[in-house]
Parts: C-alpha cells; sequence; structure tokens
C-alpha cells in the first residue's frame, strides 16, 4: 500500500515539476520534456503545459528572411478557439524575447483569419472545422493544432494527450512549405514526425 501511495505521489510532484519547468524553460533554454512524467490532471495543466510548449516552439523554428518588416518588429503569436490558453500564453511570454524580438499574444476570431501572425494555434477538437481553419490562415508561417488528424488538415504541429501526457506530432513538409526550418533538437522530442506529405 506504502509503495502505491509513494508513487502515487512521486507522479503528483513530477507533474508539478513539469510544470514549473515548462515555464521556466526559456531561461535554461530546454524544450518541456516531453517524456517526463507530465500526466494531464486538470485542462488547466493541460493548457499551461500547451502554451509553454507554443512559447518554446518559437525559439526552435526558422522563420524565413521575409517573415520580419524589420529588426525590432516582434515575434506574433494568433491563438483562435482558445482564449484561456492565449491569457496563459501571454503570461508565459510577458517580459520574455526570442532571437532579440518581443513576443506578442492576439486573440484572433474566425473574421481575423488571414492576419499575418508567425505562429498560429486552433484550439478545438472538430478536424473539418480546423481544416477549414488551416487553409483560411494563409498568411501564418507555423500552425499549430489539437485535435485527431491535425497533421493531415495541414498544421506543422500537432498536440496529442498519448498516455495521460502531452505530446506533438510534427509534419516537416507543412512547415517547409511556409518556410520554416523546425531544429532536430525539437525533431528528436516529438512524439512522432511525418517527413513526407500526408495523405
Amino acid at each position: 500500500m506504502r509503495s502505491s501511495q509513494n508513487r502515487g505521489m512521486r507522479r503528483k510532484l513530477a507533474g508539478w515539476a513539469l510544470l514549473c519547468a515548462a515555464a521556466l524553460c526559456g531561461e535554461h533554454g530546454l524544450v518541456p520534456p516531453a517524456h517526463a512524467e507530465n500526466a494531464v490532471t486538470s485542462p488547466a495543466l493541460e493548457r499551461r503545459v500547451k502554451a509553454a510548449f507554443l512559447y518554446k516552439f518559437l525559439g526552435y523554428a526558422e522563420f524565413p528572411a521575409g517573415a520580419f518588416a524589420d529588426g525590432a518588429s516582434p515575434v506574433t503569436i494568433g491563438v483562435l478557439g482558445a482564449d484561456e490558453l492565449a491569457a496563459e500564453l501571454a503570461r508565459i511570454v510577458g517580459g520574455r524575447t526570442v532571437n532579440n524580438r518581443t513576443i506578442v499574444v492576439r486573440v484572433l476570431r474566425e473574421a481575423d483569419l488571414g492576419a499575418p501572425v508567425h505562429l498560429l494555434f486552433i484550439g478545438g477538437f472538430d478536424a473539418g472545422r480546423v481544416g477549414r481553419m488551416v487553409r483560411a490562415a494563409g498568411n501564418a508561417l507555423l500552425v499549430v493544432t489539437e485535435c485527431d488528424g491535425g497533421l493531415q488538415q495541414g498544421s506543422a504541429i500537432n498536440f496529442r494527450i498519448v498516455d495521460e501526457r502531452v505530446r506533438f506530432d510534427v509534419a516537416l513538409d507543412a512547415a517547409e512549405r511556409n518556410g520554416i526550418k523546425l531544429s532536430s533538437r525539437l525533431l528528436t522530442v516529438a512524439n512522432r514526425v511525418q517527413k513526407g506529405a500526408l495523405q
């Protein structure tokens, strides 16, 4: 009995440790560990972990030269269909920079699709709706989703819950179509990397 209680306590502590690490990982140049004990125990924790990943994705993505108007232009993250995640993300990125650029988080509505953003997160689990949003996003360079089949809908990165943990899959062709180079360090912690076009 004591052994199972200890295991449960270790899992809880590991989950909280991941949360703290994810929020602070930018200071240490780390990607939140996709293979660590990061059990999703609540929607709030899931949002925090996903928001931390979104922030870290920026540091492992090389945007094309024309993606910024000038050297002082911010990196813009658009969030559609996930207002609470956007608020958490804004909290995480507050006062931080990536590649010497400030980070701006914009809450988007469907009418805003097509607005220039560097990373677009489309929340929701309806694959058909997500696919329509991805196609309408046009100018978004790095699209991240969270629905089943997100990569088939055209996103470059898709969150998944695997064994109650937040993981992500990557479609290299979707990133490359928009001139994005993803670091091999990011790919090593991905759940799955798709190298060719998905059918």
